[in-house]
């Protein structure tokens, strides 16, 4: 069974910073895309990050430059790192493993920026 369990958000300034963990059972985050996703309230869910099986990375221009996903084979994680944080990335942030066409999801850390 896989499980996915993030930790790491709360509320911070704007400008500053924060890293989210996604700790992972059941599968090899190194086999699977992982992605980080963010939804905040009366908002559709949208992409922040991706890591693919071969290290690559994909980025939304919202987070571009600001956010950073990375990948712990050995301990099976994954984790964005987040600055320069605005007040519009507070949301729901979720992590997610999609492999052989299917997705799983965590229960999602929240994270709040104030102005």
């Amino acid at each position: 069974q896989v499980q996915l369990v993030e930790s790491g958000g709360g509320s911070v300034q704007a400008g500053g910073s924060l890293r989210l963990s996604c700790s992972v059972s059941g599968r090899e985050v190194r086999t699977a895309t992982m992605g980080w996703y963010r939804q905040a309230p009366g908002k559709q869910r949208e992409a922040v990050a991706f890591i693919f099986i071969n290290g690559g990375t994909s980025y939304p221009d919202s987070v571009k430059g600001r956010f950073t996903i990375s990948r712990d084979n050995a301990g099976n994680a994954v984790f964005l790192q987040m600055s320069s944080l605005k007040p519009e990335d507070t949301a729901n942030y979720f992590c997610s493993l999609r492999s052989d066409g299917i997705g799983y999801w965590g229960q999602g850390t929240q994270v709040t920026v104030s102005s």
